[in-house]
């Protein structure tokens, strides 16, 4: 298991509600989480082997958020 890091523009609770559903349908996250208080608002994932970050990148992207990784 890799754990993943990226910078987001991911800001509050309403924005992790819309990125819960995209996320959520990639079978490779075993868990994600966000640090809101942090100010590159970190969004830290468990992945499975088998998953690009440009995966993630682009799936955040479809939900309408920027991200890049660290």
């Amino acid at each position: 298991m890799e754990t993943l890091k990226f910078k987001t523009n991911i800001k509050c609770g309403g924005c992790i509600a819309a990125v819960t559903p995209h996320l959520n349908n990639l079978s490779a996250i075993k868990k994600w989480e966000v640090d809101t208080q942090n100010p590159d608002k970190i969004l830290t994932v468990e992945v499975k082997q088998g998953i690009d970050t440009d995966q993630i990148i682009d799936t955040l992207e479809e939900a309408g958020y920027k991200a890049e990784k660290i």
